[in-house]
Formats: structure tokens, C-alpha cells, sequence
């Protein structure tokens, strides 16, 4: 299908936005300084009933789930043949890059030995082959590199302009090449993500019946699945509409309102499955009979049908604020349903709490400040939007 080029947007970096994301980005890496400095005991909340708290259940479990947008509309662009979501892909692909990026960095301010990571894959006679963890920490890396190798055809396409005429053949020449290889690298970003979301859901899965029955099922990794492409496509809608206003681009509804659409039957589908699941499985007093974990199980449920029904009909897929809407209590939904299963309705036993700290949750805003920073810095200077510039629009 033919579809506008992807330009870079131009204009001014520095705004009075972006200034107070680069102060909010700077305090959080001074913080990030100081945990090395000091250690997790005094910088979290963390201890030895809840080894882990925010950066894990935000940064990791629910970032790399809002990074699906790649892999959500890889699925539809490639698998499913649907060309056109194509204009999609470079921003949907650039927003995973960026998510998995912090999540990598989450998890590296999380471990108590950081400067050990490396020996996760080199290490192989040491693997333990039945280890959920070791299977997520395996596809995350290699996916983060996935992701930016699919990326690189816009880094590539920009440098090929360069006025250095050697590193502008290098790059017309390695883009060359890469058009060849992009189809081995895009199965690889279909089957990582498959592999590793599931197995998040595998991880708490194993806590067994520390993790309350609402959550605890043996169909915990399809689930995790399942509800991180509805998260993908939500992020996907959200970004695409505030790209457009913020610089100034002409809007995909079309295409937005066609995912809409998507979203709702998936969401329609994963209510449907887990409350049948948790019928079957004879737990169906939980569900009004848990006190507080009762209620977040329903707040979650809410949460996804609001926008299953609100994007059921033509009329609301043909509204950007009902899609946006709809988008954003589908991450909200995703989140809540990820942060009650490895905190809410985990019970490590009596006596043991968890309540993030300050610096964790400074340090959580400020890699989210750095990954806006470093999105708006690279559709800038790089082609990743698709569609034409309609006004002209100055800051963020």
C-alpha cells in the first residue's frame, strides 16, 4: 500500500516542557547515584517478604507491557497481513525501543549486583533450563536489541544525507542490507515478546499460594499475553494522538479507529476468560468474599469493559476523545492488573510490608522523564512519523 514518508519532525528541542522533563530526569539520576552509593536498604521500601517493589512492578512488569506497541502492531502489519498500519510500525517500534530500554535499566537498579548482569548469557553451562526468570532475562535482552535493529532503518535512511560521502555510502549500503535481513529480524520481535510476556506471567505464577486466588491461575502467562497487546495497541493509540497534536501532524483515525476495534473484541475476550476461568476453577465466593483484593479484582475488571463497550460500536471508534479515553484506561487496567498480581494480592506472610520509597519513585519518574526526552529528541532529527505536517506547532 502507499503511504506517506516518514519525515523527521524538526523544529526546537528545548521548551518549557522539556526543561521540566530534563530537571525531573536529572533529580532522578542523582538518585539513581546515590542508591548505588548506599544500596537498596535505605534507598527502598524493599525487603525480605517483597524483594520486589516498583522498579519491578512498574519499570519491568508493566513498562515492557506498555512497550508492546511494536509487537502489537507487528502482529497486524506482518502476521495478519495488514499493510495498512505500516505508518504505525517507526513510531510503535521507536516507544518499545525506548520502554525496553528503561525496563533494562530498571532491572539494573533493582539487582543487588548489578555489574553481574553479564554473565546471564554467556554463562550457559551454568543455566538453569527450568527457570521462568532465566527465560525473561534471555528474550528481554536480546529483544532490546531486536528492537533497535528494526529501528535502525530511520537512523540509517537519515545518515545516508549525511555530507560525508563516505559515511553516507556506508549507510546506503548497510540500509541496503538490512531491507534484506528486516524480515528475519521482525520474526524474531514477534517471537521474543510472545516468549517473555507469557513467562512474567509464569514467574508469579510459581509463588503459589502466596498469590490470592483472584489472580492465582495456571492460565496466569496467557493472560499476561493477552492483556500486554491490548496494553501495545492502547499505547500505540495514545502516542499516535499526542504525536499529532504536538507536532503538528495530520492524524491517523482510520487506522486508530481499526485498532479500536481490535482492542475491544480482545478486551471483551480476556474478561470473558478470566471470569470463566475463576468459575471453573470453583473460586467464585473470591469474588465478593476478599474484602479489599475483591474490590481491586473488580476495579480491574471495570476498567477493561469501559473500553471494550465504549469502542464496541462505529460511533466511538469514530471519536478520537472516546479512543483516547478508552486507550488510557486500558494501560490504567493493564497496570492494575500487573501490580496486584506481584504486589496486591502477593502474601509473602505475616509480618512483612511493602510501600514504595521516596527515591524509588522519584527515580521511576525520572527514567519515564529521559525515555520523553529521548523520543521527542528522535523524531526530530529522525524520519519516524508517518503523515504530513498540517500546522505549525512551537514547544512539545
Amino acid at each position: 500500500m502507499s503511504h506517506a514518508k516518514a519525515t523527521a519532525v524538526g523544529g526546537n528541542f528545548w521548551s518549557p516542557r522539556t526543561a521540566v522533563l530534563a530537571v525531573v530526569a536529572v533529580i532522578g539520576l542523582g538518585l539513581t547515584a546515590w542508591r548505588f552509593t548506599v544500596g537498596l536498604g535505605p534507598s527502598t521500601g524493599l525487603n525480605d517478604g517483597y524483594p520486589w517493589g516498583l522498579w519491578i512492578a512498574f519499570d519491568v512488569v508493566s513498562g515492557t507491557a506498555l512497550a508492546c506497541g511494536g509487537y502489537a502492531v507487528a502482529l497486524m502489519a506482518y502476521i495478519f497481513n495488514k499493510g495498512k498500519y505500516h505508518p504505525l510500525v517507526r513510531p510503535a517500534l521507536l516507544t518499545s525501543a525506548l520502554g525496553y530500554t528503561v525496563a533494562a535499566v530498571g532491572i539494573t537498579i533493582d539487582v543487588g549486583r548489578p555489574w553481574l548482569i553479564y554473565r546471564i548469557p554467556i554463562s550457559v553451562g551454568k543455566w538453569n533450563l527450568d527457570s521462568a526468570l532465566l527465560e525473561v532475562a534471555l528474550c528481554v535482552m536480546a529483544y532490546l536489541i531486536v528492537l533497535w535493529i528494526e529501528l535502525s532503518p530511520a537512523f540509517l535512511e537519515k545518515w545516508s544525507e549525511s555530507s560525508n560521502r563516505g559515511w553516507a555510502s556506508f549507510a546506503r549500503w548497510l540500509g541496503a542490507f538490512m531491507e534484506k535481513a528486516l524480515i528475519w529480524i521482525i520474526a524474531l520481535g514477534i517471537v521474543l515478546p510472545t516468549m517473555h510476556q507469557s513467562s512474567l506471567g509464569t514467574v508469579i505464577m510459581l509463588s503459589g499460594p502466596r498469590l490470592h486466588g483472584l489472580w492465582h491461575t495456571g492460565w496466569l502467562p496467557f493472560l499476561f499475553l493477552v492483556s500486554c497487546i491490548a496494553m501495545g495497541y492502547a499505547v500505540v493509540v495514545i502516542e499516535s494522538m499526542l504525536s499529532s497534536r504536538a507536532f503538528g501532524r495530520q492524524r491517523e483515525d482510520g487506522m486508530l479507529a481499526s485498532l479500536s476495534g481490535v482492542m475491544s473484541g480482545l478486551l471483551f475476550f480476556f474478561v470473558a476468560f478470566r471470569l470463566g476461568d475463576i468459575l471453573v476453577a470453583g473460586k467464585a465466593a473470591l469474588l465478593f468474599g476478599a474484602g479489599l483484593l475483591s474490590i481491586m479484582f473488580w476495579l480491574e475488571t471495570a476498567l477493561f469493559l469501559m473500553p471494550a463497550i465504549g469502542l464496541a460500536t462505529g460511533q466511538g471508534r469514530k471519536s478520537p476523545g472516546c479512543m483516547f479515553r478508552a486507550a488510557f484506561m486500558i494501560i490504567l487496567a493493564g497496570t492494575l492488573y500487573r501490580f496486584d498480581a506481584y504486589l496486591v494480592g502477593f502474601n509473602p506472610g505475616p509480618g512483612w510490608s511493602y510501600f514504595p520509597s521516596i527515591p524509588e519513585t522519584v527515580i521511576t519518574l525520572g527514567l519515564v522523564a529521559l525515555e520523553i526526552l529521548v523520543f521527542i529528541l528522535l523524531v526530530r532529527k529522525f524520519p519516524i512519523l508517518g503523515g504530513t505536517r498540517e500546522v505549525s506547532v512551537e514547544g512539545n
